[in-house]
């Protein structure tokens, strides 16, 4: 079985333990941090969406020029441009960089986050919307010739894409609600679950695949995304991990790692942090290394979930997911470059190594 790791770059030097430094576009940081993924072993970097950050779109498309083979998982937010328009913009990126963008759609899970960027529809209208405008994107990167689309969202006429993706981009999607799992489950190729316990994380993915099957389609790639805290041993790992947590709460309340000004506090409205925050409630430890404090303090903005463990110990426990069904595994750190070149070198390959032997083991019976 082959798993997908995917890294998450910024375009300055920021995390939720210290307050962001330097320019809001740093393009050395951007180089170095992209590079970082590139040599440590990573298949894509994710860069994240906000409505007061830099365009992601354009540091995906700067990080591309100073990277080889990486894969750019491109955060969008449907609704803000015309389908049309960000089909050429991803088919174009895609040529350009001869086959690395993906996309990963989110709908919006806060209407004040929302109204910044003029979006005045509520949640289930959202959804709708990012049907029809996923619906449009796929076939304006496929049709070979014009057509028209008369939707409740959009409408226009011979709409005749001549620019054509390298190569079939895929969607990634995100969203913990019942609207989510519906769209998703229709349009998505990799359905994006935030670290919750095992058991909970197996209940979102049997509702994902729910979906997709009552869509007539066959199982979608499942991503869940963690915040690793390694050490050399799992004691070291939990005083570095109280550390980190002690730096978090420093930081501010809902100190938010994108940088932007965070919305929601303790009562976000999006399901996926609601999420997070009813596990941190129930316990700050789960399963053999999860650690939901560090979602707590921060409010729960974002991937917000630590697994903490000697490298060992946390290979260990995304081989747990793994077994869950779970096809990519999103992982940051709180020392953002550094944690990625130690995620490459020393968490990474044991990951890979179990897979590789447990797929020997398969061919050998």
């Amino acid at each position: 079985m082959t798993v997908e790791f995917v890294g998450m770059i910024a375009a300055r030097d920021q995390s939720e333990t210290r307050p962001s430094g330097g320019p809001v576009v740093d393009p050395a940081y951007i180089r170095r941090f992209a590079r970082a993924h590139e040599d440590n072993g990573f298949d894509r970097i994710l860069i994240a969406y906000g409505s007061s950050t830099p365009d992601a779109t354009q540091v995906a498309a700067y990080a591309a020029a100073h990277t080889e083979r990486i894969g750019l998982l491109i955060a969008h937010r449907p609704g803000f441009v015309s389908p049309t328009n960000a089909s050429r913009a991803f088919a174009t990126l895609d040529q350009l960089t001869g086959g690395r963008v993906a996309v990963h759609t989110i709908t919006g899970g806060s209407d004040t986050e929302q109204r910044r960027d003029g979006d005045y529809l509520g949640k289930d209208d959202r959804y709708a919307r990012t049907e029809e405008y996923l619906t449009i994107l796929r076939r304006a990167w496929s049709s070979p010739e014009p057509f028209s689309y008369d939707g409740r969202f959009y409408k226009f006429e011979d709409y005749a894409p001549i620019v054509q993706p390298a190569h079939r981009i895929p969607l990634y999607f995100g969203g913990s609600s019942a609207a989510a799992y519906r769209v998703g489950g229709k349009t998505a190729d990799t359905y994006a679950l935030w670290g919750e316990p095992l058991a909970e994380t197996a209940e979102q993915i049997a509702s994902v695949q729910a979906s997709a099957a009552a869509a007539g389609r066959g199982p979608l790639g499942i991503s869940v995304s963690f915040r690793p805290i390694l050490a050399a041993t799992d004691e070291l790992a939990w005083e570095r991990a109280e550390r980190i947590l002690t730096g978090i709460k420093a930081n501010g309340p809902f100190a938010g790692v994108l940088g932007s000004q965070v919305v929601g506090g303790r009562n976000p409205e999006n399901v996926g942090s609601q999420r997070l925050l009813a596990a941190a409630a129930k316990q700050d430890r789960h399963d053999r290394a999860l650690w939901t404090a560090t979602a707590s303090a921060s409010g729960a903005q974002g991937n917000s979930t630590a697994l903490v463990g000697s490298p060992e110990t946390v290979a260990q426990a995304l081989l747990d997911y793994v077994d869950l069904g779970v096809t990519t595994l999103l992982i940051r750190g709180y020392e953002p470059v550094d944690d990625a070149v130690d995620y490459g070198r020393q968490l990474i390959p044991l990951v890979r190594q179990e897979l590789r032997h447990r797929e020997l083991a398969g061919a050998s019976r």
